[in-house]
């Protein structure tokens, strides 16, 4: 957990995805958020699970992480008002991250780009129900 996530209450969590991306892009974006909000929020995984051969396998989510399309337009709309609350952690996933498998290049080619002009595959909000809630009220499950 870093300094900037400590106080925010991990109540619910959704990812809200491009809704024009097809379904592999999509399941990669949604992994690649997925990942940074298991590092940024470790609190978030539950205890390990034991099967009735007594095997264990690893915790999950357990409050679950519903999955929202919105147009291009509307994530960077929902991106700005959610960074604007305390009580909201952003992940974001500029679309530049599926332009190139170097990362480095994605680090500088982001490098680049001024904060406003950032366009999104998708990003993950945790933080306190309602206000998570309020940022998503109308948006559908991706499909």
């Amino acid at each position: 957990m870093t300094e900037q996530t400590a106080s925010i209450r991990p109540e619910r969590c959704v990812i809200v995805l491009d809704e024009q991306l097809p379904a592999g892009r999509a399941a990669n974006a949604a992994a690649v958020i997925a990942l940074t909000v298991g590092q940024r929020h470790p609190g978030l995984v539950g205890q390990p699970l034991t099967d009735a051969s007594g095997q264990a396998h690893p915790g999950l989510i357990p409050i679950g992480i519903t999955v929202l399309s919105a147009t291009a337009e509307e994530l960077g709309v929902i991106h700005q008002q959610a960074a604007a609350l305390e009580s909201v952690d952003v992940v974001d996933f500029p679309i530049q991250g599926q332009m190139t498998t170097n990362y480095s290049e994605f680090m500088a080619v982001v490098a680049q780009i001024p904060a406003a002009e950032l366009r999104y595959l998708g990003l993950a909000l945790v933080g306190e129900r309602k206000a998570v809630a309020r940022l998503v009220s109308k948006k559908n499950l991706f499909s």
